[in-house]
């Protein structure tokens, strides 16, 4: 038996006893130590807020039931591996799996994290694996001003990740001026909408709101891109095209972390990409994005204080060590 928590209903979640499938030949038993909230996908699903249309499209890989409810939803997962070869037996591994006790998947569904890395830091795979995605539909170049709004958990990875691009030019935009600590933490610059730099060469929206993705357009260099990383759910955005939007040339594009990126689809795949991110976590400054951890049995109030912005903060990760 395993524990496992569900969206009941809009706003509404609970703890539930699974039944845990015997291991087959080419599967693994995970014990799990760690899952992580995704803040931002995760709190429209709590809400009931995903679209009709796209109810088949953000299916997680394991997820169970529907939206907009009852569904076990989730992605980020690191746990022990208690039973499946003998090269994966003890390894600590991520898994995009719900929020659950154990549980048994394919082998391939894992991936091993690497030695030194802490398995709480690794449940920030999924944000920096997002990030990687995002940057490689930005195609910064060396010496770039880029610009991210919105300093939530991929905002801030966005900013890590990039600050490793020789030359580029990392500024993080956010309407809370504390977000300036972690900023300088992430060794890139904060600024608050009001200061926000202009002509920037790319600018990355993160920030789930019309206000931001407006900034994002107001300070884009003439023939600049915005890249749209930000998913709204149900919500209308409404934006000001008028002015001079069409007389600079700007181009607005989405990034989502469902595909690779067509720049790279030709020569990495969904575990390329993972297998990268993984190592790009080798990095303590990650540390600072983990603002919050609960025992697995606070999950429920945990959640709804996530979705109803009660309970601030970056990656917020549950702690399954001690459960049954």
């Amino acid at each position: 038996m395993a524990t496992a928590f569900w969206v009941e209903a809009p706003a509404e979640g609970a703890l539930r006893d699974e039944v845990v499938t015997d291991r087959r030949p080419g599967e693994v038993l995970v014990r799990t130590l760690y899952t992580g909230v995704s803040r931002g996908t995760e709190s429209l699903v709590f809400r009931g807020e995903v679209p009709e249309s796209e109810r088949e499209r953000m299916r997680a890989p394991f997820q169970q039931g529907d939206f907009p409810a009852p569904v076990k939803y989730g992605y980020l997962s690191v746990g022990t591996v208690e039973q499946g070869p003998s090269d994966l037996v003890g390894r600590t591994v991520f898994a995009l799996y719900p929020h659950q006790s154990s549980y048994v998947v394919p082998e391939h569904a894992v991936t091993v994290v690497p030695g030194g890395i802490p398995p709480r830091r690794a449940v920030l795979a999924g944000a920096v694996e997002t990030a990687v995605n995002i940057l490689w539909d930005a195609a910064p170049l060396v010496g770039d001003r880029l610009m991210v709004v919105g300093a939530g958990m991929i905002g801030c990875a966005v900013a890590r990740v990039a600050r490793g691009i020789p030359g580029l030019d990392v500024t993080v935009v956010d309407v809370d001026r504390a977000k300036a600590d972690v900023c300088g933490l992430l060794g890139v610059s904060y600024a608050h909408p009001d200061d926000a730099p202009r002509d920037q060469d790319i600018v990355v929206d993160t920030s789930g709101s019309g206000d931001g993705l407006q900034l994002a357009i107001e300070c884009a260099a003439t023939e600049g891109d915005i890249v749209e990383a930000s998913w709204f759910g149900d919500r209308p955005v409404s934006l000001r095209l008028g002015g001079d939007f069409h007389s600079r040339r700007l181009t607005i594009h989405s990034s989502q972390v469902g595909v690779v990126s067509p720049r790279r689809r030709g020569s990495r795949s969904t575990g390329d990409r993972l297998g990268l991110a993984l190592r790009l976590l080798n990095d303590e400054a990650f540390d600072h994005l983990l603002t919050g951890d609960s025992s697995w049995r606070e999950l429920p109030a945990v959640m709804a204080g996530i979705a109803d912005g009660t309970l601030p903060g970056l990656c917020h990760t549950i702690d399954w060590r001690d459960s049954a």
